[in-house]
C-alpha cells in the first residue's frame, strides 16, 4: 500500500500549508494589512520549500494536476449553486430586478475586453523582447498570459498543454502556471489599495465597510460565527456533504463521458487543416463542465429537487475547491523556469496589470452607479479569479448589500456566451492562425466591447 501515499500525502501537505497560512496572517499584522488569503500565502511557503528542496520530496510537477481539477471543480460547483430563494415566499425564484442584469453584463463584457486585451499586451510585449535580445521564446507564450490571469490556472494550463502537445509551443504549461501565480499575487497587491483609497475617501455605497480585526484576522469571533450550511440529508442516511459532492461528481463524469463520445466521433475530422477533436480535449474540460452542470442543474430544478441541494454548503465546496487550486498552482510553480525568464515574465506580467487596471477603473468612472465597487470587483476577476473579485468587492461591502454580489452570478454565466468565440473557436487552435487574423479578431472583440460598455455604463 506504500505506493498508494504519494498522491495523498501531497495533498496532506497542501492542506497543511493553508493552516499555517491561517495561523501566520492571525498572528502577524503586517500579514493581516496585505489581506494576503491563507491559501496563497501557504502557497508562497510551499513554493520556497519545493525551490531549497525542503519539501518531503515533492516537486512542482505532483502539484499541477491538482491545480487544474480544483480549479474546474470550483467552477462547477458554482454553477450547481442555485437561486437565492425569495424572502417572500421561502422559494428559489429570483428576486433581481435589471439592474442586476445590466450589471451583470457590463462585468461580463469588460472580462471579454480583458480577456483579448491582455493578450495582445503579453504579445507585443514577448515580441519586443525577442527582436531586442534576439531570443527564441514563442510569441504565443505572450498571449498565454490572458488565460493565466482573466481565467485563472485551470485554463492557463488547458491551453498551454494543447499549444505545446499540438502546436510545439515550448514550456506552455509552465508558463501559464507562472501566468496564474502573478495574476492572484497583482489581484491584491494593486486592488487591496485600490479599496482602502475608495474607503478613505467615501467612493463606495456601502457607509458601514471597515476593515473588522476578525476581517483583518482570518478568523470569525466565536460569538459571530456564521452558520456553515443546513443538513439537507439524514444522517442515518449519508452526510449531507458527501451527498453534495456526489452530485458534482456525477457532472464530472457526465462531462468526462460526453468528452470521450465527442473525441470518437470528431476522430480525423477536420476544419482546413485544423482537427476538431482539439475542441473537445480534456484540457477543455472546464468549458464543457460548465455547460454540463447548467444543464444539470436545470434537469434537477424543472424535475422539482432543487430543495435537495443546499446553496450554502454548494457555496462551501466552490470555496474549499478555490482554497486548494490556489495553493496548488503556486507550488506548481517552477524556479528554474522562473529564474531563467525573470526579465520577458515580469515584462509581460506588469504591462498586463497596468493595462488592466486602467481598464477596469477607466471604464468603472464612466458608471453612474456603484463604479468603485463594480471596477474593483472587474479587476480582481481580470486577474486572478470571480473568488479574487469577490474578496476585493467586500472590502467596500462586507455584507454585500450591494447588488454586486448577485451581479457576479448573473457574469458566470454571461461570460460563456461574450467571450464564446474567442474561447472555443480562437483560443485552442491559436497558434495555427496568422497573427494578423489573431490580431483582427482579438482587436475587434475589444472594439465592440469598449462600445458596448460605453453604451452600458449610463445604464447601470
Amino acid at each position: 500500500m506504500a505506493d498508494t501515499f504519494h498522491g495523498v500525502i501531497a495533498f496532506a501537505f497542501m492542506a497543511t500549508l493553508i493552516v499555517v497560512g491561517a495561523l501566520l496572517r492571525a498572528r502577524f499584522r503586517f500579514i493581516q494589512s496585505t489581506l494576503i488569503p491563507a491559501s496563497l500565502l501557504g502557497g508562497l511557503i510551499g513554493f520556497t520549500l519545493i525551490s531549497l528542496d525542503l519539501s518531503m520530496g515533492f516537486k512542482a510537477d505532483d502539484f499541477v494536476a491538482f491545480a487544474f481539477h480544483f480549479f474546474t471543480l470550483s467552477f462547477m460547483s458554482l454553477v450547481l449553486t442555485g437561486k437565492e430563494a425569495s424572502k417572500e415566499n421561502g422559494t428559489s425564484r429570483p428576486s433581481v430586478d435589471s439592474s442586476i442584469h445590466a450589471g451583470g453584463l457590463w462585468l461580463s463584457v469588460g472580462w471579454t475586453m480583458s480577456l483579448v486585451l491582455q493578450a495582445l499586451v503579453g504579445l507585443a510585449v514577448l515580441a519586443t523582447f525577442n527582436a531586442l535580445t534576439d531570443g527564441s521564446l514563442s510569441n504565443f507564450l505572450g498571449l498565454l498570459v490572458t488565460h493565466g490571469f482573466t481565467q485563472g490556472p485551470g485554463q492557463a494550463m488547458a491551453m498551454g498543454s494543447i499549444w505545446e502537445s499540438e502546436f510545439g509551443v515550448n514550456q506552455a504549461v509552465s508558463f501559464g502556471l507562472i501566468y496564474a501565480s502573478m495574476g492572484f499575487v497583482i489581484s491584491f497587491l494593486i486592488g487591496v489599495p485600490a479599496a482602502r483609497y475608495a474607503i478613505r475617501h467615501g467612493m463606495n455605497a456601502n457607509v458601514s465597510a471597515r476593515l473588522t480585526a476578525e476581517f483583518l484576522s482570518g478568523f470569525n469571533q466565536r460569538e459571530s460565527r456564521p452558520v456553515l450550511g443546513y443538513q439537507v440529508t439524514h444522517s442515518a442516511n449519508v452526510d449531507s456533504t458527501v451527498f453534495h459532492l456526489g452530485v458534482l461528481g456525477i457532472a464530472y463524469i457526465i462531462t468526462n463521458a460526453y468528452l470521450l463520445f465527442m473525441q470518437e466521433i470528431t476522430s480525423g475530422v477536420k476544419l482546413g487543416e485544423l482537427p476538431i477533436g482539439l475542441l473537445f480535449s480534456h484540457n477543455l474540460f472546464f468549458i464543457h463542465g460548465l455547460l454540463v452542470c447548467l444543464l444539470l442543474r436545470s434537469l434537477i430544478d424543472r424535475a422539482g429537487y432543487g430543495d435537495y441541494l443546499d446553496n450554502e454548503t454548494q457555496k462551501r465546496i466552490t470555496e474549499a475547491s478555490v482554497d486548494l487550486m490556489m495553493v496548488a498552482t503556486v507550488m506548481s510553480i517552477q524556479f528554474t523556469i522562473l529564474a531563467g525568464y525573470i526579465v520577458p515574465i515580469a515584462g509581460v506580467c506588469l504591462a498586463v496589470a497596468a493595462i488592466t487596471a486602467l481598464m477596469c477603473f477607466g471604464f468603472g468612472r464612466m458608471l453612474n452607479t456603484l463604479p468603485a465597487e463594480r471596477a474593483i470587483t472587474l479587476f480582481g476577476c481580470c486577474t486572478g479569479s470571480t473568488g479574487s473579485g469577490l474578496l476585493l468587492l467586500r472590502i467596500l461591502d462586507p455584507d454585500l448589500s450591494t447588488p454586486v454580489a448577485r451581479e457576479l452570478a448573473y457574469f458566470n454565466v454571461a461570460i460563456m456566451f461574450t467571450s464564446l468565440h474567442i474561447l472555443m473557436l480562437m483560443a485552442p487552435l491559436l497558434p495555427s492562425f496568422e497573427i494578423t487574423t489573431i490580431l483582427m479578431v482579438y482587436g475587434g472583440t475589444f472594439v465592440v466591447g469598449a462600445g458596448l460598455l460605453w453604451w452600458l455604463s449610463p445604464r447601470t
